[in-house]
């Protein structure tokens, strides 16, 4: 969302830091970088604290992930403000260099990968100097280059080539190759495999198997062979998918990672699919051991943004719908009625079903029942509806405090169950893929194919920020996206607001959008889309990197 940006314009200032500490550096160089206090951990408390101020370039992005990663893909659009603002620019695959969501996420990450880097050095230094305990070495080591490897797994997944640097040197404005930027993320979270503790039933803190299970991620990712930039420029203006190929040593190591999560024992599903997300079950407090790693969020007063989820998809609780007082679209809405409709069709007894979509609430201050779907509107996503209401206003739309997942051990199973699939094991998929199909309550097979896998992904994590990043893994992205051709409003009826629809009722002003934004998304996508551009710097200054093709 763009409501707070005005508090983090200060981080432009930190792209000097960015630049003085970061080139390359001599070994034998013991100084301080320029632009960096000395001696700020002195023990074990300041040691953490200095890595925790790296959260305030996470929690900017629980939200903006959305805009880029769902709204670039055939499930969600924008009505974020005027046509021209970044959130229905990325929805119709519009975007540029300086459209807020690339700058924003772009920026945060190696602003954070920047802060990692410093206070790994000074933790080293005071470490060196007995001023650190091993105890508190390891677990704020440990929590930096977790972080580290996370933000640059975002960032080569969305930007392709980026610079590599760490508190040993590197070079700011020198893309590298794809395969060292895995490396880099692979030993990042391999040393903090070795430093974190183990899994507690706290998932705001890094733990080992959070980043055991993170490499599984990495790994499924590096293993489907993510494009070079060649490859990208190659397609950059077709609108032909890529062949998909793979890399079976990478997946059987996506595998080996996934089952220590799993053999460590620590980790469950929830039994209740519904009490995944909402802020009376958050952080575990069921103790139920599934979310793996949160970005907590205490709301706006508190951490500077909040976790805007609930704002952005249930802007306007009961000002929509049959009962509503006018269409106030949310910032994001459910591309089309058919993305409920066709899994309603296959599986209509999918638990998940009734709690990714909602379709009619009652409003206990009117007692009025307000439907979400067409010809009135469409329906609602409701991961980004805080769940701990039933039939009830969403007040966190105000207060913004539901923490964020990042990763929770449904991720696990499933991310074993592919890695098994695209090696020929299908026979051993089924156990991990089953667990999720048994808890939704449908059908369960002895040997999932990879479209089934795929579904499996749609179903299980619909809204949970992994469209975009699946489909550039599966080299699906644009066929994946033209599937809109087949949505009930990409129909020339809806062009116009006032005239009548192919269903019979007139076209409201809120369709008329939807059928424009499904309409530029099946004519714009190209294979540029595989990368996103290399955005501006917050303040508009050039970053001296090289631009992705096509843009």
């Amino acid at each position: 969302m763009r409501n707070n940006k005005n508090s983090i314009w200060a981080l432009a200032a930190a792209a000097a830091l960015f630049s003085a500490t970061t080139t390359s550096c001599d070994d034998d160089d013991n100084s301080t970088p320029a632009g960096v206090i000395s001696e700020i951990v002195t023990d074990d408390a300041t040691a953490i604290a200095t890595v925790n101020g790296v959260y305030s370039h996470w929690q900017p992005l629980s939200s903006s992930f959305s805009f880029v990663i769902e709204l670039n893909s055939n499930k969600l659009i924008s009505f974020e403000g005027e046509e021209d603002e970044p959130g229905p620019l990325n929805s119709r695959f519009e975007q540029q260099p300086d459209t807020w969501y690339q700058i924003k996420i772009f920026n945060h990450l190696l602003l954070g990968v920047t802060e990692n880097n410093n206070a790994i050095a000074e933790i080293e230094k005071a470490y060196a100097a007995k001023q650190v305990t091993d105890q508190g070495y390891k677990a704020a080591v440990g929590k930096a280059k977790f972080l580290r490897g996370l933000a640059y797994l975002y960032l080569v997944q969305l930007w392709g080539e980026v610079p590599v640097y760490t508190e040993e040197g590197g070079d700011v404005t020198v893309r590298q190759p794809i395969d060292n930027v895995f490396a880099q993320i692979v030993k990042d979270f391999t040393d903090a495999e070795a430093l974190l503790n183990d899994y507690n039933g706290d998932p705001v803190t890094p733990s080992k198997q959070a980043a055991q299970a993170l490499l599984a991620r990495a790994y499924l990712v590096w293993g489907d062979n993510p494009l070079s930039a060649s490859e990208v420029a190659a397609i950059a203006t077709s609108q032909k998918d890529p062949a998909f190929t793979k890399t079976d040593a990478r997946l059987e190591k996506a595998v080996e990672y996934a089952d220590k999560v799993i053999k460590s024992g620590k980790l469950a599903l929830d039994p209740d699919f519904a009490k995944l997300f909402g802020r009376d079950y958050e952080s575990n407090k069921r103790g139920t051991n599934e979310h793996l790693f949160t970005i907590h969020h205490d709301g706006d007063k508190t951490d500077a943004q909040g976790n805007h989820q609930t704002h952005c998809s249930w802007t306007f609780p009961f000002l929509n719908g049959e009962n509503g007082r006018g269409f106030n679209e949310n910032h994001t809405e459910v591309a089309d009625d058919d993305l409920y409709d066709d899994w309603a069709a296959e599986y209509p007894n999918d638990k998940r079903l009734a709690k990714t979509y909602f379709t009619s609430l009652v409003n206990p201050e009117d007692g009025k029942e307000y439907n979400y779907y067409s010809p009135i509107y469409t329906p609602v996503n409701g991961k980004g509806v805080d769940q701990s209401y039933d039939n009830a206003e969403n007040i966190e739309i105000t207060f913004n405090s539901v923490d964020r997942i990042e990763i929770r051990y449904a991720e696990v199973l499933l991310t074993k169950a592919e890695a098994l699939v695209q090696l020929g094991r299908n026979a051993e998929a089924a156990a991990p893929f089953n667990e999720l199909r048994k808890r939704a309550g449908i059908e369960e097979v002895s040997a999932p194919t990879f479209d089934q896998i795929k579904r499996e992904w749609d179903y299980e994590f619909t809204y949970e920020q992994k469209s975009l990043l699946n489909s550039l893994r599966w080299k699906d992205l644009i066929s994946s996206v033209q599937q809109v051709k087949n949505y009930k409003h990409f129909d020339d009826s809806y062009a116009t607001s006032g005239a009548i629809g192919k269903d019979g009722a007139e076209v409201s002003s809120f369709f008329a959008k939807i059928h424009k934004h499904l309409v530029a998304k099946y004519n714009n996508v190209k294979g540029r889309h595989y990368r996103q551009p290399i955005p501006t710097g917050f303040t508009g200054e050039d970053l001296h990197l090289e631009q992705n093709p096509g843009y």
